[in-house]
């Protein structure tokens, strides 16, 4: 395989892996499928499942169409998924957002969240590790990139509060990742499970959860990675860390509603729902 023809490989991987993970997920028996089923913000049920199909489609896309970077994204996404699930599945309410967990973890209370926190970090640092071992860059540098692979990872939940919010942030941050020839692979894979999710996802018949929200942020996260060196690291770590304190404060929601042309992206695709 040619290396113009690896990333739409990688594309096509993760569309169909994300599709066809969707679809067994609609399969399964009822007990298999209860610890996955929620209610959403408008009281309608949804299945959760939608997220592990999403983080495996864009982690096997990674791989086959991001070379180097694909590995350490693929680390990241899963690793950032399988954080996500623990707080899916078992996780708690008695803290929320990042400064309830942290609270709580400084007066000795060990949440889901926190566990999750620490899990997405980790997560974080291995895949810029490994994605920096093709690249020649340190461990300060590392270390920025895995504060901006968790940073995302994070603000891919954040916004996951209405049918395809995430995932057409996903579609659209990809974009200009696609100009540089290490994260082309890993931008196209986090579009390819993206797109694929994304039908069902507006019309609220599923949802990515904490699962698949933290596995997209950490695909476009590992994609700036492996796109940029300490500078822009540091920036868009400084954006999403600034952006994430400011959600204690601002509700994203009610600034995307009075945003005319923000409403009007956010709402697109939504008639079924």
């Amino acid at each position: 395989m040619t290396d113009r023809a690896r990333p739409l490989a990688g594309l096509l991987a993760a569309a169909c892996v994300t599709g066809g993970l969707c679809v067994i997920g609609r399969a399964l028996p009822p007990a298999i499928r209860a610890p996955w089923e929620r209610v959403n913000h408008a009281g309608a049920p949804v299945t959760l499942l939608e997220g592990p199909s999403y983080a495996v489609g864009a982690a096997a896309g990674a791989l086959l169409g991001g070379g180097a970077s694909g590995r350490g994204s693929a680390l990241a996404v899963l690793g950032s998924a399988a954080a996500g699930a623990l707080d899916d599945l078992r996780g708690d309410a008695n803290a929320k957002g990042l400064k309830g967990h942290l609270g709580a973890l400084a007066h000795g209370q060990v949440t889901t969240g926190a566990v999750k926190i620490l899990g997405i970090t980790a997560a974080s640092l291995i895949g810029s590790r490994v994605t920096d071992r093709h690249t020649g860059h340190g461990w300060p540098t590392t270390v920025l990139g895995a504060v901006t692979t968790a940073a995302a990872a994070n603000f891919g939940n954040l916004l996951d509060l209405r049918p395809g919010r995430t995932l057409k942030v996903t579609v659209i941050a990809a974009v200009p990742l696609l100009a540089a020839e290490r994260s082309r692979g890993v931008a196209l894979a986090a579009v390819g499970a993206a797109i694929t999710a994304l039908p069902d996802d507006l019309s609220a018949s599923s949802m990515l959860g904490d699962t698949g929200a933290n596995a997209a942020g950490a695909a476009i996260g590992s994609a700036v990675v492996a796109a940029t060196g300490p500078r822009g690291r540091f920036l868009a770590a400084a954006i999403l860390t600034g952006l994430t304190l400011a959600s204690e404060r601002v509700s994203f929601s009610a600034v995307i509603d009075r945003t005319p042309w923000l409403r009007a992206i956010d709402q697109w695709g939504r008639g079924r729902s």
